[in-house]
């Protein structure tokens, strides 16, 4: 008989010894209903973040049992339910084109995105920068939004992997947040919450992202992917350049104005290039559409022709917001009161932005949260970010920062001059996609 005590499972793994799935759903129900101790529940984060879970059966067991330590959501839509998932990164506002565009193939896109912490951006928090945006709904509410219009960006509810949310605190203040284990565990338990057919994840690597190097964005993406697909949902991901943000701006009104440049059908767009790949990866591996060529043309054409936009103006209606604003979107979003152009201290190109340090640039000015009280400011930013490769003139524009205060505005232009690096040399151009895991 298995002795399930925390203490017991503690010590097994401090013993480097593999739990099996019934102690892994009791710790994961004791972390949910509060029979775990927080000191417990550190314990448990310490131990894994040292020893590992010991097989990638235990680690798909645990994502498992964080999933089900709450509800799961059902969509009854009779269609394929979809989700991409990103690891945050600076000036990534995918999600705002894709659920869209994903809705206009007639599938369902209910995506549970979170709020931002740290140096990248949350999605939730760029919605709300649309005035009557609301973000928290019934699972009456989201499966009404879904039916209307196809897709639907909201927040998870409490009693959605309640595990996750209690383990993450910890982890957060236990120096654990980095555990492979745990990461996988804690993104996967709240998409497989979600009642998907199919998942494609984007897993940002450099120093705009969590993950700085291929290596470790690599290692991360394959555990993602053979987990979900162990756990029954059928996942591929993209590994993607987060050395620039991939929008020209950064701040969450300021994105939401780049994500519907791209809706309206700008075409050059670093931004517009990775919401088509995604899309493109899970509508094949759906087999929603043959190949990722044809995949990719009709995508284009779904932005091109307004469809895509369509069904976003139609989502932000649902969701409490104007009823026109994709044909409107500049007249309804707040505007910063202090603007200043950054320009360039000397000639040569655009070698290399600090990612990090633009991340955390945007949060001092209130674009962003140091800790997950702070109250958002969602006019501030930076909005024309030149790309790296740009060549410069001593005084070219570099970028602009919006902030509430001109003080405000000139402290963040010495720390923007600070983040970037200017060469004689014209920088080596990467790949927007690095590489494919499946």
């Amino acid at each position: 008989m298995i002795n399930c005590s925390a203490q017991a499972i503690l010590s097994k793994i401090r013993c480097k010894n593999s739990l099996s799935r019934e102690e892994l759903i009791w710790f994961a129900n004791g972390l949910a209903d509060g029979m775990v101790t927080d000191a417990q529940a550190g314990a448990f984060a310490m131990s894994v973040a040292i020893n590992g879970l010991g097989s990638q059966l235990a680690r798909t067991n645990w994502t498992l049992a964080m999933r089900d330590s709450g509800k799961t959501l059902s969509w009854d839509v009779g269609l394929p339910v979809l989700d991409k998932h990103s690891t945050g990164g600076i000036g990534d506002c995918v999600s705002i084109i894709l659920a869209p565009l994903l809705a206009s193939f007639g599938v369902c896109v209910p995506m549970i995105s979170g709020r931002g912490l740290g140096h990248t951006g949350g999605t939730l928090d760029k919605l709300e920068s649309i005035p009557g945006v609301k973000v928290m709904h019934s699972d009456k509410r989201l499966v009404e939004i879904i039916k209307n219009c196809g897709c639907v960006i909201a927040g998870a509810s409490a009693d959605i992997a309640p595990a996750d949310k209690r383990l993450y605190a910890i982890r957060d203040v236990t120096s654990t947040v980095d555990s492979l284990d745990l990461i996988t565990a804690s993104i996967l338990s709240k998409k497989l919450a979600s009642g998907l057919n199919g998942l494609v994840l984007d897993i940002k690597c450099g120093s705009g992202a969590f993950m700085t190097d291929l290596i470790q964005a690599t290692k991360l993406a394959e555990a993602l992917v053979k987990t979900a697909n162990e756990a029954g949902c059928p996942t591929t991901g993209l590994i993607t350049d987060m050395n620039q943000p991939l929008a020209p701006a950064m701040g969450n009104a300021l994105e939401i104005v780049e994500a519907m440049r791209v809706l309206s059908g700008a075409k050059e767009s670093r931004l517009r290039y990775i919401a088509v790949s995604l899309g493109a990866e899970i509508l094949t591996a759906q087999k929603i559409c043959k190949n990722k060529k044809l995949a990719t043309i009709e995508l284009e054409s779904k932005i091109d022709s307004g469809v895509a936009m369509d069904k976003f103006s139609k989502m932000i209606s649902l969701m409490g917001g104007p009823s026109n604003f994709g044909q409107n979107f500049t007249r309804y979003l707040p505007e910063a009161t202090a603007v200043i152009e950054v320009c360039s201290p000397d000639a040569g190109y655009l070698a290399q932005w600090d990612g990090q340090s633009l991340g955390n640039i945007v949060a001092s000015l209130g674009g962003g949260r140091l800790v997950e009280t702070d109250q958002i400011d969602h006019a501030v930013g930076f909005s024309d970010i030149a790309s790296i490769g740009t060549k410069l003139a001593k005084g070219s524009p570099i970028l602009k920062i919006h902030a509430a205060r001109i003080d405000h505005a000139e402290s963040a232009r010495i720390q923007v001059l600070k983040a970037l690096k200017i060469s004689d040399a014209i920088p080596k151009e990467t790949d927007l996609v690095l590489k494919r895991i499946t």
